[in-house]
C-alpha cells in the first residue's frame, strides 16, 4: 500500500464526502429501479424475464448470439428443446 507524501484532513474529507454522495446517488438510482420493477409487476409482467431481457440487451450482439447458441445447444442435449 502505497502512502500519501502528504495527507490533509480537508482532502481526505472531500474524498470522503464525494464517495457518500457518490453512494446516496447509486441507492436513489436502485430505488428508483426498484419501483419500475414493482410497477411492472403490478401491471402483470414477470420482473424475472424482464431482469433477463435487460441483462442480455446489455451484450453486443455477437456475445449475445453466441449465449443464445450455446444455450440451444446445452438444452436440446438435455432433451429441453
Amino acid at each position: 500500500m502505497t502512502e500519501p507524501a502528504n495527507v490533509t484532513a480537508e482532502e481526505l474529507r472531500q474524498f470522503i464526502e464525494r464517495i457518500e454522495s457518490h453512494n446516496a446517488r447509486i441507492a436513489d438510482e436502485t430505488e428508483a429501479r426498484k419501483e419500475i420493477y414493482d410497477e411492472a409487476k403490478g401491471r402483470g409482467y414477470s420482473t424475472k424475464i424482464i431482469r433477463e431481457i435487460v441483462r442480455l440487451r446489455k451484450m453486443n450482439p455477437d456475445d449475445r448470439a453466441e449465449h443464445e447458441a450455446i444455450l440451444d445447444l446445452y438444452q436440446s442435449a438435455l432433451g429441453m428443446g
